[in-house]
């Protein structure tokens, strides 16, 4: 357990904040940097086929298989970027056998974690909790993922008596701003299905996600001196408000649950004379996504037969889709992950993610990728935890997914 966490502090402690303004690939240097020390350590290691991939930043290699079976070559896949919170300085606290107690961060700026506002601090009383200074972010999104990786194979070097097939590892840039896996080379990574090691807290693990859009309203205005404004001004930020008046008042994030879709407006700019909003759009049910997108540009058009001339346009773009969809063709990798956690005594936490993953676009690449508990909680912020015995229960059931896969408990 030591290693696994002196490799994730090791990590965290490289800034690799991704950058949404950034056209670099990736967008930021620190990613490089994290990529090539963790490439040095795979070298080291003896794996095969590592490769870092400048055109699209990710970090390959292969565990050969140690047996003449034929058995399917699986993939394991976490991020090197971390959100857009502050990142510089990362400072770990480690404190062995949490009592269970409010967490003093940072004593000089009086922060503090407290259990009443994060409950789930209560499930690991007795476990190494390992936080912020409340500064930064931690970074166990997703850095967790990789250090968790790499000690897994480490585990199967160490274990060759564990038959296996070929096991595919990546590391890969721009996660958290949705860009990175839009490059992922699937036919450089030859698995027949793999796991982003990406998820919460132990045992949550994913098939589903929503179907994702963006939608940007460009609003002309006419900006007329206020003391001779009469019938002539149009103000694009009042117009701005009168389309997103016109939506569903319940169907925004903080108002939806499970399996309910939503509009979120998470940008609005505007002067007199011209005005900006940007929606995400999400949904797990194809259907109703689209009727999503339809209804929100008919509000536009509405607003549109309302005014002097058509004066908003609407913009979509798709993001991401639900990979259920496509992993739901072939449950294995899902039946393999469910088997290997009841055998490790951990109860699978099966749940539709309000999100999108590096498995969302991964598997609509052809490669069937649902995703797999990292161990932390709280990410993207400065209260962002994990523990020790979390990290080493993701390794493990890493490790048990490999040998339930040369098994062959699950292939069809």
């Amino acid at each position: 357990m030591s290693q696994l966490v002196d490799r994730f502090i090791r990590y965290v402690k490289v800034n690799t904040r991704s950058d949404a303004a950034s056209q670099t690939i990736p967008t930021t240097p620190g990613q490089i940097e994290l990529a090539r020390v963790i490439e040095k350590e795979l070298s080291e290691l003896g794996l095969s086929d590592i490769h870092y991939n400048e055109k699209n930043g990710f970090l390959t290699a292969r565990l050969p298989k140690n047996t003449t079976t034929d058995i399917p070559a699986i993939g394991f896949i976490a991020h090197l970027d971390t959100a857009d919170f502050e990142a510089e300085g990362i400072t770990p606290q480690i404190f062995p056998e949490y009592d269970g107690q409010d967490v003093l961060l940072n004593r000089e700026l009086g922060l503090t974690m407290k259990v009443e506002e994060f409950p789930n601090l209560k499930d690991y009383k007795g476990q190494t909790l390992i936080t912020t200074d409340g500064t930064t972010l931690l970074g166990a999104d997703d850095k967790a993922g990789v250090a968790e990786i790499i000690e897994a194979v480490i585990y199967l070097l160490e274990h060759p008596e564990i038959s296996r097939g070929d096991v595919w590892i990546a590391f890969g840039p721009d996660e958290e701003i949705g860009r990175g896996a839009d490059r992922f080379d699937v036919a450089a990574f030859p698995a027949t299905f793999a796991y982003t090691v990406d998820s919460g807290r132990v045992g949550s693990f994913e098939y589903e996600t929503f179907n994702a859009a963006q939608a940007v309203i460009e609003i002309e205005g006419t900006s007329v001196h206020p003391g001779t404004a009469y019938g002539l001004m149009v103000n694009a930020i009042k117009v701005g408000e009168q389309i997103d008046a016109l939506l569903p008042a319940d169907e925004v994030p903080e108002k939806t649950r499970g399996y309910e879709g939503f509009y979120l407006l998470n940008r609005f700019s505007g002067t007199l004379d011209h005005a900006e909003l940007t929606y995400i759009i999400r949904d797990h049910d194809k259907e109703k996504f689209a009727a999503r997108k339809q209804f929100l540009q008919e509000r536009v058009e509405e607003v549109n037969g309302q005014l002097d001339r058509p004066r908003c346009t609407i913009t979509f773009v798709d993001q991401y889709y639900n990979m259920k969809e496509i992993i739901e063709k072939d449950m294995r990798p899902v039946e393999l992950a469910v088997k290997a956690m009841n055998n490790l005594g951990i109860k699978p936490l099966i749940a539709p993610f309000r999100g999108g993953t590096d498995g969302s676009k991964i598997s609509y690449l052809g490669l069937p990728t649902p995703n797999l508990f990292a161990g932390g909680e709280n990410f993207h912020g400065q209260y962002e935890f994990i523990t020790a015995e979390a990290m080493e229960a993701a390794v493990k059931t890493i490790v048990e997914i490999i040998k339930e896969n040369a098994a062959g408990g699950v292939h069809s």
